[in-house]
C-alpha cells in the first residue's frame, strides 16, 4: 500500500511539472524544444493521411449502405462479434414483390409476364449488389478500418509519449538553467542563503555554503537532463519509424483502391448485362403490345436494334423520307376502317407545328397509323381536331 501511495505521489508530481511546462509554453514564458523540419513534415503527412482516410472510409460506408439504421445495426453486431442476420436487400425484395404480383395478376397476361421478367432481373441485380458489397468490404473498407483502429492508434499513443518526453526534457532544461543562474549569483555574492522551499527540506544543515548547495543542484539537474534527453531521443526514433511507415500505408491503400475499382467495374458490367437481357426479353414479348416502346424520343435517329447511333453519317434517303413525312398533309388523312385504337395521354405535349396535335395529360384520344409515317408517331384525333402525336406520350388501351 505504501508503494502505491508513493507511486501515486510521484506520478502526480510528474503530471504537475508537465502541466506547468505546458502552460508556460502556451503563455510564451518557457522555452520549447522544436522538432526538425523532416519530423514535422512526417507528422503533417500522418495527420493528413488519417483525416482523409477517415473521410473516405465514412463516405464509402454511406455509398455502400445509404441506410443509417442498417449501418448502426452492422456496427453493433461487429462490436458484439456476432454475424449480421441475412435478409434480402432492396433489389431482391422489389423483385420478389414483382414476381408475387405477376402470379396474382396472371403470368399469361402482358402485365404479369412483364412483371415476372422485370422481377427476375431485379433479383439478379440485388444479388449482384450483395456480392459487390461483400467484395468491397473485404478488399477496401477492412484495410482502411484496420489502419484507423490499429496503426493509427499506435502512432497516436507513441506521439503522446513523445510529447510527454519533450515536456520532461524542457522542464529539466528550465531547472538546469535556473540552478546555474542561482549558482552564478551565489558565487558572486559569496555566502547566500538558498531557497530551501525549492531546493532542500527545511531541516537542511544551515551551515552548508550556498555555493556548494547550488553546485550540487546543478550536478543533479545535469544528470536529470541527460536522462530526459536520452528518453526523448529514443522515443523520437520510435515515433519517426512509425511515421515513415505511412508510405507503406499509402502503397497498401493504393492496392486496395485498385481492387475497389475492379469490384465496381465488375458490378456495373454485370448490371449492364442483366439490363440488356431484360430489354431483349421485353422487346420480344411486348413488341406487339407496345410498338417501339423502347425507341428514342421523337426526332432522334435510332439504329435498327434500338440503340442510338450518334455521329453516324445520315443517309440522304432517310432525310428525304423524313421530309416527306413532315410534309404529310394531315387534313387529307382519313381514319382506316379498322386498326384505330384508344390511347390515354401520359404527359402534356405542345404541338411544334400545324401538322401536330397538342395533348393534355390523362385525356383519351383515338390513334391510328398511316403508310409511310415515322414509327415514332401516330395520327391522333380528338373530336374534329387531328394531328400527329408522339407514341412515347401515349398509353395504348385497345
Amino acid at each position: 500500500m505504501d508503494f502505491n501511495v508513493k507511486k501515486f505521489a510521484s506520478d502526480a508530481g510528474v503530471f504537475f511539472t508537465r502541466a506547468v511546462q505546458f502552460t508556460g509554453e502556451k503563455l510564451g514564458q518557457s522555452e520549447k524544444t522544436e522538432l526538425d523540419a523532416h519530423f514535422e513534415n512526417l507528422l503533417s503527412r500522418a495527420d493528413s493521411t488519417k483525416n482523409w482516410t477517415e473521410k473516405i472510409f465514412r463516405q464509402t460506408e454511406v455509398l455502400l449502405q445509404p441506410n443509417p439504421s442498417a449501418r448502426i445495426e452492422e456496427f453493433l453486431y461487429e462490436k458484439l462479434d456476432r454475424t449480421v442476420p441475412s435478409r434480402p436487400n432492396n433489389g431482391e425484395l422489389l423483385g420478389q414483390y414483382m414476381q408475387d404480383a405477376a402470379k396474382d395478376f396472371g403470368v399469361g397476361t402482358p402485365y404479369g409476364s412483364t412483371l415476372m421478367h422485370v422481377g427476375d432481373c431485379e433479383r439478379r441485380l440485388g444479388s449482384a449488389h450483395r456480392e459487390f458489397l461483400q467484395t468491397s468490404a473485404i478488399s477496401f473498407l477492412t484495410p482502411l478500418r484496420n489502419f484507423l483502429e490499429g496503426d493509427w492508434r499506435t502512432i497516436s499513443k507513441e506521439r503522446r509519449l513523445l510529447e510527454n518526453r519533450r515536456l520532461d526534457l524542457d522542464s529539466c532544461k528550465a531547472r538546469l538553467k535556473k540552478a546555474k543562474l542561482a549558482e552564478s549569483k551565489a558565487a558572486c555574492e559569496g555566502e547566500a542563503v538558498p531557497d530551501f522551499q525549492e531546493t532542500r527540506p527545511r531541516n537542511y544543515v544551515l551551515s552548508a555554503s550556498a555555493s556548494a548547495l547550488w553546485s550540487e543542484e546543478v550536478d543533479k539537474a545535469e544528470h536529470e537532463l541527460r536522462v530526459a534527453q536520452t528518453e526523448f531521443d529514443r522515443q523520437a526514433e520510435v515515433t519517426r519509424l512509425l511515421l515513415e511507415g505511412i508510405s507503406s500505408t499509402h502503397v497498401n491503400h493504393l492496392r486496395c483502391l485498385h481492387e475497389f475499382v475492379e469490384a465496381q467495374t465488375a458490378y456495373y458490367k454485370q448490371c449492364h448485362l442483366h439490363m440488356q437481357d431484360l430489354k431483349k426479353e421485353l422487346d420480344s414479348s411486348n413488341g406487339d403490345v407496345f410498338p417501339n416502346a423502347f425507341a428514342g424520343k421523337p426526332g432522334h435517329s435510332m439504329a435498327s436494334d434500338g440503340s442510338s447511333s450518334p455521329g453516324k453519317a445520315v443517309d440522304p434517303l432517310d432525310v428525304a423520307s423524313t421530309v416527306e413525312t413532315d410534309t404529310l398533309k394531315i387534313e387529307e388523312v382519313q381514319a382506316p376502317a379498322t386498326g384505330t385504337r384508344k390511347a390515354k395521354v401520359l404527359y402534356d405535349y405542345d404541338a411544334a407545328d400545324t401538322s401536330e396535335l397538342s395533348l393534355l395529360a390523362d385525356e383519351l384520344i383515338t390513334v391510328y397509323t398511316v403508310p409511310g409515317m415515322d414509327s415514332d408517331w401516330l395520327v391522333g384525333e380528338r373530336g374534329n381536331q387531328k394531328g400527329k402525336v408522339p407514341v412515347t406520350y401515349l398509353e395504348l388501351l385497345s
